[in-house]
């Protein structure tokens, strides 16, 4: 029993102790339990993290189990030895030593340390980006568009695509010219007649093989990436294993005959017969024709002949340096005899062509996904991989410059060497060595190359940022991109019809370098910008060797062909244009954004010196918007005419309130600002919104007022609407507000735009195709009539229609001569206008004037009578309350509450008194004499005299602007005692009475036009 006990006993203990953690774990996070949905405890997250794996961009395997294999590769298999694989390419079998004879060991030298310095200088950039966090199989493209944002990334991306794609076409071309020159010739279907067309049976043959090896590539890469895989790797054994060792070779592959007997080049050159009069070719008659060792070895001192560059055009025969020689050739029959240049050779050609074999240093990243550690196996590998290459490619140039002959070596195909490839000369035991070995090579990076691009163009239509390239992210269930695959082949083939090996190449010569200049770019400017995120574990780079690849990628660029990188980039222009123009909708943290907030912030530093120079002053835009209860913009006909007027120039602030509590009406500005930011996207308003949360609709609106903006960057006008239906309201808040606002922007020294009408201005599809714009300048408040005009009539919209300026002449002002001065001004300031003064002449105050005032000022004073009881106040703000409970969107002008308005009591309890009850009954009795005061009122002098002006200058404006498109108008200020709000809202609607569209305009008190340039 005591031994039960015992162990009931510690199972009980190790029961009980997960749950004393749990209540310990509850207790320590009690203070953070409501945040725990948006703030997750540590050891959550921390579990996430290591339980992410960074999925691959590529297809499925076929089997379950390879594709539930976690990434095991190392630095060997995963990084160094795919890149040597992708460096050692067609061109170092194949153009290696025609490069060495054509530019010699030192600019060869140069050439090979060009290429490989830059391909160093970006392998340093692109170790410091994939080591800067996960990178998933995406290669360039994911980081240049990580770094650099959707548009360069989308951009550079396909040129990078165009660049792999054009790739499997060169190395299928290699491939192809290994199998007719020098495996199989007699497998060539085209023959030529003479031997002048013997270069164009040869591209014929070319187009018909590369067509046929490029279906039989396409169907091995849609049946499967593994089997590709596999074919990769057996290649390179392959090739490996049947390079074999360089060695010193002295052979002779001509022997000299005796004199008396006819020799090799005697039948070569001469016809059959007597030898006394024989029939030769004339430049083996008149030149001394000799054989010589095509391969003297290290010991013979023929460095020093091949040390420097012999160009040639084009035809032109190769001929031994430092020997004379006539120029002679004989008949057209003999000339396959001698090995000539089938292309004009230059530095820069010989640059474009070398390139390609430098390239491939992505293969690391392109695998990222399947390492066991990416961020330690992809610098080391590309780095070792590069420095290996570059030891060869440096160490082939010297040694094929030490042995063999420069004749031979400019012998693009072997023809003076019984039609070998030239490299094969130096293998062991047989030239079929290298030959062999450099088809499977070819053929396995012209594989990979057909293998990678699919998928990289699958990777750029999932981001979604190119939309026609969408349907190119499908494919087949276990995720073969199919599709891309087929657009893939079709672009490939357009390379295999150029037929040329050496006219291919310049050609994705330019798409990586392109590729590798932006990827130096995006670790300069990460660099540079320091942003937090930027940790790389690589620690070997710096923004100057970043910039240094990058000035290198592009004279490169320029050197290989400088009408190629013209090409390059225009295409990349002109797709960041289109996905820019598209509005590529990602956020990816990405460097452009952080260098432009950078921009803006030095310019900013800059703007906040002083105030703007007149000449550069334009209305720097804010928009006050109304909304109705359902959040929608109630005049979009506001910004309509703020985007005429701007042409996506300038600063455009959209802004609105929103009345109530910040903590409580948070979620509808978000959704007022959402709805105003679309509105603003239909009526193509560049601009930002800032929405202000208040109790108050007047007080949002002096705050924004006061700090929209930003530093110097801030607004210089308010545009606001017109308090349409204030007269039929018994509610003063409507023009109060306006008015305010009037106030607030005068002791803000900004400028005013109010549109009347707004209604009927025209949207951004209307066109006028004439009319006018007709300006009446009043008062002059720095120029702001002249300038917007001008403005406005830079948009299709206004475009056709002529501006007329009127101005008013007293009877004391000559108006001639003010017409012909108004008319100098406007040529001064470069504004074309027809010009009218016209002459408002004293008359008596007619019956309908002095009516007027007296009808505005009996509203005033009827309205100043209806006061309500207290209580009667208190029950109407309580049934009002009531009312409007769920609303919560504010008027601009309407909506606004009395500032002496308190919140009412439940119930209203009234105790009446003998004072109370004689005071009420006096009130009652004081009724009749009230209104016969009222109409015994007679109005006042001074508001006659400016109902007056208002009269007359509606009638001149009417009559002669009463056809035209828009009027502008000086806007009057308000009043500076309060009392005659109301009527300066009355002269305001006699003044512009009778017109379409008006735009009321006061200036913000400085000059915003001049006559200096």
């Amino acid at each position: 029993m005591g031994i039960i006990k015992k162990t009931v006993h510690f199972s009980t203990v190790q029961v009980l102790l997960p749950r004393r953690m749990t209540s310990m774990t509850e207790t320590w996070l009690c203070l953070r339990s409501e945040e725990l949905d948006i703030r997750p405890k540590v050891s959550s997250l921390l579990s996430r993290l290591v339980s992410y794996t960074n999925i691959t961009q590529g297809a499925k395997e076929h089997e379950e189990e390879e594709s539930a294999a976690s990434p095991n590769m190392g630095t060997l298999m995963g990084v160094y030895l795919p890149c040597l694989q992708n460096i050692f390419g067609v061109i170092l079998f194949l153009r290696l030593t025609w490069i060495v004879g054509m530019a010699g060991i030192m600019q060869s030298l140069l050439i090979v340390l060009m290429c490989c310095s830059c391909t160093m200088l970006t392998a340093i950039s692109m170790s410091a980006i994939a080591t800067n966090g996960v990178v998933p199989a995406g290669g360039a493209y994911f980081m240049i568009s990580r770094s650099l944002g959707p548009e360069f990334g989308g951009a550079v991306g396909l040129c990078f695509y165009l660049g792999t794609t054009f790739a499997s076409a060169m190395y299928i071309l290699g491939a192809i010219e290994i199998f007719l020159k020098y495996l199989v010739p007699q497998a060539a279907i085209f023959h030529a007649t003479d031997t002048l067309g013997s270069d164009s049976a040869m591209l014929n043959n070319m187009r018909v093989y590369g067509s046929i090896c490029l279906s039989l590539m396409a169907v091995v890469v849609f049946v499967g990436v593994k089997y590709v895989n596999k074919l990769a790797s057996l290649f390179l054994a392959l090739n490996t294993c049947l390079k074999g060792k360089d060695r010193e070779l002295s052979s002779v592959f001509c022997f000299v005959g005796n004199t008396t007997v006819p020799s090799q080049l005697w039948e070569m050159f001469c016809l059959p017969g007597n030898m006394s009069s024989p029939q030769c070719d004339d430049y083996f008659i008149q030149n001394n024709v000799t054989e010589i060792q095509g391969i003297p070895g290290l010991g013979s001192g023929i460095i020093r002949e091949n040390m420097w560059s012999d160009y040639q055009q084009k035809g032109e025969i190769s001929e031994k340096a430092g020997l004379q020689s006539v120029d002679a050739r004989g008949a057209t029959e003999n000339f396959g005899m001698y090995v000539s240049a089938d292309i004009a050779t230059s530095f820069t050609l010989l640059v474009g062509i070398f390139f390609p074999s430098a390239t491939g240093i992505m293969a690391g990243s392109n695998r990222s996904g399947d390492l066991r550690d990416a961020q330690k196996s992809i610098p080391v590998g590309t780095i070792l991989a590069i420095t290996t290459t570059s030891f060869v490619y440096f160490s082939s140039v010297v040694l094929f410059g030490s042995c063999i002959e420069g004749v031979v070596l400019r012998d693009k195909f072997g023809d003076a060497v019984q039609k070998n490839l030239v490299v094969g000369t130096l293998s062991w035991p047989s030239p079929w060595v290298i030959v062999i070995g450099s088809f499977f090579s070819t053929v396995g990076a012209g594989l990979q190359s057909l293998t990678g691009a699919p998928r990289l163009l699958q990777a750029i239509a999932k981001d979604n940022i190119i939309p026609f390239l969408r349907v190119f992210g499908h494919g087949k269930n276990n995720g073969e991109p199919t599709w891309a695959l087929l657009l893939t082949g079709l672009i490939a083939e357009l390379g295999i019809l150029i037929a040329s090996l050496d006219m291919v190449a310049p050609i994705l010569s330019m798409f990586f370098l392109m590729c590798y200049l932006f990827v130096n770019l995006a670790c300069a400017v990460q660099t540079l910008l320091r942003t937090p995120s930027w940790r790389p574990r690589f620690k070997y780079y710096h923004w100057a060797l970043s910039f240094l690849g990058m000035s290198m990628c592009l004279a490169l660029m320029f050197i290989s062909s400088w009408y190629y990188a013209i090409v390059a980039m225009v295409i990349a222009g002109m797709i960041y244009k289109y996905i820019e123009y598209q509005g590529a909708e990602k956020e990816w943290g990405d460097g452009i954004r952080g260098l432009s907030l950078s921009a803006a912030r030095y310019a900013l530093l800059r703007l906040e010196v002083g105030p703007p120079h007149t000449k550069n002053w334009r209305p720097q835009l804010l928009v006050l918007l109304k909304l109705d209860e359902d959040l929608h913009v109630k005049y979009p006909r506001l910004l309509t005419f703020a985007s005429q007027l701007k042409a996506g120039k300038g600063l455009t602030i959209v802004g609105s309130v929103v009345r109530g509590n910040f903590l409580d009406s948070y979620g509808e500005m978000q959704a007022a600002e959402q709805a105003i930011k679309n509105m603003m996207e239909i009526e193509r308003v560049k601009g930002f919104c800032q929405i202000v949360v208040a109790s108050k609709v007047r007080e949002g609106i002096v705050h924004l007022i006061q700090s929209c903006g930003l530093g110097g960057m801030k607004h210089n006008t308010v545009m606001m609407g017109w308090p349409y239906g204030w007269r039929q309201s018994e509610d003063p808040r409507a023009w109060k507000t306006f008015i305010n606002t009037v106030r607030c922007t005068t002791a803000a020294h900004l400028a005013l735009m109010v549109p009347k009408n707004v209604s009927f201005y025209p949207s951004n599809h209307e066109r006028f195709t004439d009319g006018n714009i007709d300006v009446w300048w009043i008062v002059h408040d720095g120029g702001m009539l002249m300038l917007l005009p001008f403005l406005l009539k830079l948009h299709k919209v206004w475009r056709k229609c002529k501006m007329r300026i009127f101005t008013v002449a007293q009877m004391d002002d000559n108006s001639i001569q003010m017409k012909k001065d108004l008319a100098m001004f406007l040529y001064q300031l470069r504004i074309e206008a027809e010009v009218e003064v016209v002459e408002m002449h004293d008359s008596d105050i007619s019956a309908y004037t002095y009516e007027r005032t007296l009808m505005m000022e009996q509203r005033s004073q009827m309205l100043r009578q209806m006061r309500l009881s207290s209580a009667e106040r208190e029950r109407e703000a309580q049934l009002v309350k009531d009312r409007h409970s769920l609303v919560r969107m504010g008027s601009l002008y309407s909506d606004e509450e009395e500032e002496v308005v308190e919140a009412p009591p439940e119930k209203v309890h009234m105790t009446w008194t003998r004072e109370k009850c004689e005071a009420e009954k006096r009130n009652r009795s004081n009724a009749p004499e009230n209104f016969r005061e009222l109409m015994s009122l007679k109005p006042d002098q001074s508001n006659v005299r400016r109902m007056h002006t208002a009269v007359k200058l509606n009638e001149v404006i009417v009559n002669r602007s009463h056809d035209a498109r828009l009027v502008l108008l000086n806007m009057p200020g308000p009043p500076r005692d309060t009392d005659g709000d109301e009527n300066y809202m009355e002269f305001l609607e006699v003044l512009t009475e009778g017109l379409e569209r008006v735009l009321l305009v006061r200036g913000g008190g400085r000059e915003v036009i001049t006559i200096y340039s």
